[in-house]
């Protein structure tokens, strides 16, 4: 039996980080930082080597202006080198020095078949790595970086290895029940960031609907960080 959504948000973390897109309607950022504790704002950039957000830069200096700290995120695909996806990211995202960067390396449920590699994230890693000193976070579901079969057979071949440089970087987890699973490639580290509702959640999940309700935008997936406030501003501010 699925689990009851609870109506809380869950416990061991900083309920206060939100992700989006264009697909979000945003009608004020100023009610997202001060009606609902929003501290920061990580928006889909890029996906792929050719498509950019039309969203993310119009929105970037108005979540700003309104107080929010910025990340950008790029979704991986299969059809384009891991490069040329990292270059096509840095250049639409412009990431200062305190912009939190990250890859979404998951299943392509839209289109199974242009599902990025392993090696694919690895090199795109690599890529922002030489070009910015930093590494991106990975955004990562637990079945998936652990090797396992997912939605229509999809499946990445082997867990991400611990020596792998994607075990380096940040772990943003998606796991939408109540106990998450850290993939084995970062055992003893742990999760930045836990995804613990999306815009589409189902209410039987283990946190439904109420928790995840942030004013001034039509719907968004919500994140736990880990620590307190001074931490993750101390977090976002060391991106330089």
């Amino acid at each position: 039996m699925a689990p009851q959504a609870s109506g809380r948000a869950p416990a061991g973390g900083l309920d206060a980080v939100i992700d989006i897109s264009h697909n979000v309607t945003v009608t004020d950022f100023g009610a997202v930082r001060r009606r609902s504790n929003i501290l920061a704002v990580v928006h889909k950039a890029t996906e792929g080597g050719d498509y950019v957000d039309p969203s993310y830069s119009v929105r970037r200096p108005e979540a700003e202006a309104a107080g929010l700290l910025w990340g950008a995120y790029h979704f991986g695909t299969r059809q384009y080198p891991g490069e040329r996806q990292a270059r096509s990211f840095l250049a639409a995202a412009q990431p200062g020095p305190k912009t939190v960067m990250a890859l979404d390396f998951e299943p392509n449920d839209h289109n199974p078949r242009n599902t990025m590699t392993l090696v694919q994230a690895e090199v795109f890693v690599q890529t922002v790595y030489a070009a910015t000193g930093r590494l991106p976070m990975i955004y990562t579901q637990p079945n998936w970086a652990n090797g396992r079969r997912v939605a229509r057979g999809l499946t990445l071949g082997q867990p991400i290895p611990p020596t792998s440089i994607l075990a380096r970087c940040d772990l943003w987890l998606a796991d939408y029940r109540e106990s998450p699973e850290v993939p084995v490639a970062w055992a003893g580290r742990g999760w930045h960031m836990w995804q613990y509702a999306g815009d589409e959640t189902e209410l039987d999940a283990a946190y439904g609907s109420v928790p995840r309700a942030v004013q001034g935008v039509s719907h968004c997936d919500r994140n736990l960080f880990a620590g307190n406030e001074a931490a993750l501003l101390r977090y976002w501010n060391s991106r330089a």
